[in-house]
């Protein structure tokens, strides 16, 4: 027998014995045997087989109803589904579980389980954050009814990394109408970003772009409007100055006060003066961008 005849009876018999195991599994799924199922389902469970394990498990739902095995059942159909990162099937599987069986067991890691799946089916902060808000709310109950409990720390995790999140989404959101050029719209959206949330982490950012969107929209003003909106620049100015005095925005806004001075009739400095202010500010910022793309390059490389 030569080798080319060995590897086809080998692939052959690979073949065979693979669809042999696969037609002993669909007979186990199909059929009623419910101790064999616990036991063949355990076996899928424990090797990491988890397709099988929760195919088992979900055939065995109405074979186990009412016998000391419920409750362990349907714990580990939805375990199964959360160990196959399906967080929408296993959120599921955990709710019906605490409908079902308040008092067992595995009652109290099911609880966490299904906050879990909720905190790990949210989306990219660019897409729908309705999961996000869900997942927070359902987390904030859970550590209200366990305040000492285990997973105090994973949930608090959860809730930051959910949190942030959500400023980002905020953020993102009215920067896109500052994008657009639109700094009426932009500065109403970030000044409500501060209504509903003073304490968003983009707090430095945010009232730097009210300021800014504040002076562009009075720059671009007619000149009969110049006036007010400039004041409200230099208000939106003092503002940040106040709160955050050695920003690295600093410099950028002087530079933005000093114009809008000159247009109101209070600037007391010459035109060389400002000129020359806007030539350190224009060689730092440049220098300031290269730097960023070279930092931003060995990124690019390191992720190749």
């Amino acid at each position: 027998m030569n080798k080319r005849t060995q590897v086809i009876l080998l692939l052959v018999a690979g073949a065979l014995s693979a669809m042999s195991c696969k037609s002993q599994y669909e007979a186990l799924l199909a059929g009623n045997d419910a101790d064999a199922k616990y036991k063949a389902a355990f076996e899928y469970f424990n090797k990491g087989k988890y397709t099988r394990s929760a195919q088992l498990f979900e055939s065995m739902a109405q074979l186990s109803s009412g016998t000391t095995r419920d409750d362990t059942v349907h714990y580990y159909w939805g375990l199964s589904n959360y160990r196959l990162k399906d967080y929408y099937t296993a959120e599921a599987n955990f709710s019906r579980f605490l409908e079902s069986f308040p008092r067992s067991p595995f009652a109290d890691d099911a609880r966490f389980m299904r906050i879990d799946c909720l905190y790990r089916a949210t989306h990219r902060y660019e897409l729908d954050q309705i999961p996000t808000q869900n997942a927070i709310a359902a987390i904030g109950e859970y550590m209200a009814e366990f305040p000492n409990g285990i997973h105090r720390e994973a949930c608090e995790h959860m809730l930051k990394v959910l949190g942030d999140r959500m400023d980002l989404k905020a953020y993102e959101s009215a920067k896109l109408y500052y994008k657009m050029e639109d700094y009426k719209a932009s500065r109403v959206a970030f000044r409500n970003i501060l209504k509903d949330d003073a304490e968003n982490i983009y707090r430095e950012d945010i009232i730097y772009y009210i300021a800014m969107s504040s002076y562009k929209y009075a720059l671009n003003s007619v000149q009969n409007k110049q006036k007010d909106r400039y004041l409200t620049f230099v208000d939106d100015y003092l503002n940040f100055i106040g709160e955050y005095p050695e920003s690295p925005y600093r410099k950028e806004l002087d530079l933005m006060y000093r114009r809008s001075q000159k247009a109101l009739g209070r600037f007391t400095g010459s035109e060389e003066e400002l000129q020359g202010k806007e030539k350190e500010f224009e060689k730092e910022r440049n220098m300031l961008l290269r730097q960023q793309n070279k930092k931003n390059e060995t990124s690019d490389g390191k992720r190749k």
